[in-house]
């Protein structure tokens, strides 16, 4: 099936209460997405990220890229980076990004998941840097994956997979009252690259 002509409601709110989940799935034909992913695979420059935890200093598998309109700091897992200034492709993809979402972003955060045993547990994104319920806007290019929420107080789940080329946008209260992850799987064997743009707050 192509996933372009896979019609989804972008209006519907994903989740029942307390913040605002919209999916648009697939924004792009397939090629478009596949040069996307292509551009990023091989243009950005990858690092893994390092986090510490628990007083310690962890590597993790996952590789991570910091962009923005300022050099901006970005602190979390007591790890801080700098933005790098924005690539071509990443400019674009802002654009459609604020176009789609009628919302304004000023940085990206990139993830690379090499394959279905990388993900990201239960967090939110709240970090003091970000905008107080901010837009955060995510495209995924690559591998599909499951994305669940959970309410921090009903415990109550909402599962989504998010498809090559899609676009997801959480806003609203959402990070006050939800946690989101990137659950492991055995099937999935390809690299998945998601972008969640944001919005930095300047001090």
């Amino acid at each position: 099936m192509d996933l372009f002509t896979h019609q989804v409601d972008p209006s519907k709110n994903w989740l029942p209460m307390d913040g605002v989940v919209q999916y648009f799935g697939a924004i792009m034909p397939k090629e478009e997405a596949d040069q996307y992913y292509q551009t990023l695979l091989e243009n950005i420059p990858w690092e893994q990220d390092v986090v510490h935890m628990f007083g310690k200093r962890i590597v993790t598998k996952r590789k991570v890229a910091w962009y923005g309109d300022k050099p901006f700091d970005y602190t979390y897992s007591n790890s801080t980076k700098k933005a790098l200034p924005w690539t071509p492709a990443l400019q674009k993809l802002k654009d459609i990004a604020e176009t789609l979402t009628n919302e304004t972003y000023n940085s990206c955060l990139l993830n690379l998941y090499h394959s279905g045993e990388e993900g990201m547990g239960w967090h939110t994104d709240n970090e003091k840097e970000l905008k107080e319920q901010g837009a955060i806007a995510s495209f995924s290019f690559g591998a599909d994956r499951k994305f669940v929420f959970k309410h921090k107080t009903t415990k109550e789940k909402v599962e989504l997979f998010l498809d090559h080329g899609s676009l997801l946008v959480m806003k609203g209260a959402t990070q006050t009252h939800w946690l989101h992850r990137l659950p492991l799987t055995k099937k999935v064997l390809v690299p998945r690259i998601n972008l969640t743009f944001r919005t930095i707050i300047s001090v």
